[in-house]
């Protein structure tokens, strides 16, 4: 191909650079011998043997000429079988410099004397997943040319890839040869490669292989496209290896192909520098002015389409070529101006031979500067010893780049980034648009100018997307999907209580305690502080209520107390409803330490001020109800004796139940006091300011004390409820009980199933409701009596009924 012309002038270059600089070798002269392998297995290991034969005969193993002595190779492992090559060359121990396809995973100790000029596949799939995170493309298609290693594609580059968040959507090898044994028919094999390419959801493919295998692949996606009979082409974006040169193949039998495949494509090439007098030594080549060129006509032909007088027969239909013609005005796709990644590989390689070569020579006559020519003859058939001093070159070309080797004979590079745009001309011609270094920490390992990149006309110049599904969007997680890629998954809404803030989460997160998920869930937003307060409706309502009562409780105490003397106060021990009276009212005024902002100090006293008050009240309650019983049952009723022992019992009773309370109450406020606490978890969107009780053994010790009480009130009550006395409270002790029982029974589960300031509600309500039914049914009719029929308030009404 006449693009590959510039190779064999980059190395002609470089050995005229070398042999007019006296700073490198002074007196000796380097030369150079050219063998074409012609993508020939026998060709290529024929040219192998002519270098280590005499130069008039073929006999491998036999050196016979003084004068060409070899010293080191520079080659491009172009066909599969070559690869042996270097493995013959270690036997003569002759050091190789590779300019293009390497093997994977060449093993280096077998294989000491062999240099890469260019890293193979093992170091640029690296530079490949760069790109692709670059890009954010995940979702894969590999072909793999025959000859790649493929043990360590699945064991080293799939796995790192994965771990990087990339799967491939299929892996898939392009066979050069045996494609019919493989798949039994050619165009089943053609059909498969096409039916691939077109269906495949990824539109990002990689291609690992040698130089013939874009063009190779490029005619079997034809042959495909040609066997379906349609025009249609999807777009994909290829990535290439540097040992891949698509503007090879935009031949005039390639040109259509190749802007239906290959167009937009990115690749890795070498990274190359403009050689300082280059472009003019190009242009300056006549076929009369290097006439020891013998590869030039040909190239000239096939340049201009013409030929030579008296060179080849049966041409008489082309122009005759007169060898004037201007190398200026050919087409890149022709023959480069500037100098590619391979050429320029092969100008440091010689430059590389040179150095190493001249640090042998400057060794080995350091102290002897009188040469003699038949010792240096004898060191030069001793090229084995240039290699110790290869593999410690380093030095600045000639555009001061750094040229050394790693400890396994790679040449120390960056790459750059070209991406392949066919012009209307049909040229497809690289661009490059960054740079990779691989030498630099990830962070700025990676240089890209993303605007002059011109995609496949089927993405309307719009970077592609090549991902297995869309993107979870924020507020959704990834589930994967069974038997698919990691790739490939679901989105799934994220719980109530958690978020997801990114793109493609794998899992929703929850929002600090402070903070609760948005409407969207894609963000979390702080909660609103809130507590049972005065000015809400629940708040007000039992502000209201607590102080009504309170006023009642008041009115019916001052009702009382202005009818001291009357029959229907004396007759139910007074001093007993006083109590009675007073501890009700505390009990209404008492939730108002429930209302409000909580504080430590409303904390420590509003359960057990609460249980002490309410332990008084049904005491009071109790100890009416036993004097009732006792002097009806034991003594006769008006008598001394029945008088001074009910008072004297009902304060007993009064006392010692509520100093077990205060008892209880002590010892919860001094062991583990309730306080001041912040619910994050009763509402999605509010902190709760609350009371914690720190004990719930001693809370309900105080409201099982209180519940005890009553339920005994409710039974000596209930036995009590037919004795014969018209004022006998024992019937409405006995359904006052029965509410205060209720209300404090369904209080339990429900306290415990709600939550945040409703727990306060909750007992609020009890203890209102609960006042409300001793008041109500022990009070309310003496008041009614009192008020309303004065004239049943007399001693007649007191006497025992006869039976």
């Amino acid at each position: 191909m006449t693009q590959n012309y510039q190779h064999i002038l980059a190395l002609v270059f470089a050995i005229r650079e070398i042999n007019e600089d006296p700073q490198i070798l002074p007196n000796l002269t380097f030369g150079f011998h050219i063998y074409d392998s012609h993508i020939n297995t026998r060709w290529a290991f024929g040219s192998a043997m002519q270098l280590i034969s005499p130069k008039e005969q073929f006999l491998p193993n036999y050196h016979c000429d003084r004068k060409d002595n070899l010293l080191a190779i520079i080659e491009g492992l172009d066909i599969e079988s070559s690869y042996q090559i270097p493995n013959i060359f270690s036997i003569y121990k002759i050091p190789q410099l590779s300019y293009g396809s390497a093997p994977v995973m060449m093993d280096h100790t077998q294989s000491p004397y062999f240099y890469q000029m260019v890293p193979n596949e093992v170091y640029q799939y690296r530079e490949i997943l760069e790109l692709l995170l670059y890009f954010r493309w995940t979702w894969v298609g590999f072909f793999i040319a025959t000859g790649i290693n493929s043990e360590w594609v699945l064991q080293v580059m799939i796995p790192e890839f994965a771990a990087h968040g990339i799967c491939f959507a299929f892996i898939d090898t392009v066979h050069n040869v045996g494609m019919i044994i493989e798949y039994g028919d050619f165009k089943k094999w053609t059909f498969k490669l096409w039916n691939k390419f077109m269906t495949s959801t990824a539109n990002v493919f990689l291609l690992f292989g040698k130089v013939q295998t874009p063009v190779f692949l490029d005619w079997l996606l034809v042959q495909g496209r040609d066997s379906e009979k349609t025009n249609t082409t999807k777009g994909k974006v290829w990535i290439l290896t540097a040992q891949l040169e698509a503007k090879s193949y935009s031949n005039k039998q390639g040109q259509i192909s190749a802007k239906l495949i290959y167009s937009g494509a990115l690749s890795l090439v070498v990274h190359s520098n403009g050689l300082p007098g280059f472009l003019q030594f190009i242009l300056e080549r006549k076929p009369s002015n290097v006439k020891e060129d013998f590869l030039i006509k040909d190239f000239w032909s096939s340049a201009f389409g013409c030929t030579f007088p008296n060179w080849i027969l049966n041409h008489t239909n082309s122009d005759l070529c007169t060898g004037l013609e201007s190398l200026e005005n050919i087409s890149e796709n022709l023959l480069e101006k500037t100098i590619t990644g391979q050429s320029y590989s092969i100008y440091n390689a010689a430059f590389a031979v040179a150095h190493a070569f001249h640090a042998m020579y400057s060794s080995r006559f350091k102290h002897n500067r009188m040469l003699k020519r038949e010792r240096w003859t004898s060191l030069t058939q001793q090229s084995w010893k240039l290699l110790y001093f290869l593999k410690q070159v380093s030095f600045n070309n000639t555009v001061g780049e750094k040229i050394s080797f790693d400890q396994n004979g790679i040449l120390l590079t960056t790459f750059d980034v070209i991406n392949w745009v066919l012009f209307p001309n049909e040229s497809l011609i690289g661009v490059k648009v960054g740079m990779i270094n691989s030498q630099v920490t990830r962070d700025h390992k990676l240089m890209m100018n993303k605007n002059p990149i011109v995609w496949h006309g089927w993405f309307n110049q719009v970077q592609p997307i090549s991902a297995c599904n869309e993107k979870c969007q924020p507020g959704y997680s990834k589930q994967k999907k069974e038997g698919e890629p990691f790739c490939c998954y679901d989105c799934i809404p994220c719980p109530e209580s958690k978020i997801s803030e990114w793109e493609d989460m794998p899992d929703c997160i929850e929002c600090k305690q402070d903070l609760y998920p948005n409407k969207h869930q894609n963000v979390c937003i702080p909660k609103i502080v809130t507590f049972l307060s005065y000015n809400e409706p629940m708040g007000m309502g039992s502000t209201t209520g607590a102080l009504f009562l309170s006023l009642i409780t008041i009115a019916l105490l001052k009702t009382f107390r202005m009818h001291h003397n009357t029959p229907i106060i004396k007759a139910n021990n007074r001093d007993l409803t006083y109590i009675l009276l007073t501890s009700l009212l505390l009990c209404f005024l008492c939730t108002l330490l429930f209302i409000g902002q909580p504080r430590k100090e409303t904390c420590f006293l509003q359960q057990s001020f609460f249980g002490i008050v309410f332990s008084v009240a049904v005491s009071s309650v109790l100890a009416k109800t036993i004097t009732v019983v006792l002097a009806f049952r034991g003594t006769p009723p008006g008598t001394k004796r029945s008088k001074g022992m009910g008072k004297g019992l009902a304060n007993s009773i009064v006392i010692f139940c509520s100093l077990i309370q205060v008892g209880i109450c002590t010892v919860w406020l001094s062991t583990s006091p309730p306080f001041l606490d912040a619910d994050m978890h009763s509402g999605m969107d509010e902190i709760t300011l609350q009371c914690n009780e720190a004990s719930p053994v001693m809370f309900y010790s105080v409201i099982g004390y209180m519940g005890f009480l009553a339920i005994a009130s409710f039974i000596v009550a209930f036995f009590a409820r037919n004795l014969p006395d018209s004022f006998n409270e024992a019937k409405s002790i006995t359904f006052s009980m029965l509410v205060f029982c209720s209300v404090w029974l369904s209080f339990v589960p429900t306290y415990l199933s709600t939550k945040g300031k409703y727990m306060v509600a909750v007992e609020i309500f009890s203890i209102l409701a609960s006042s409300v039914g001793l008041l109500s049914f022990i009070f309310f009719p003496k008041w009614y009596i009192i008020v309303a029929r004065p004239e049943l308030n007399n001693k007649d009404h007191l006497k025992w009924r006869k039976r």
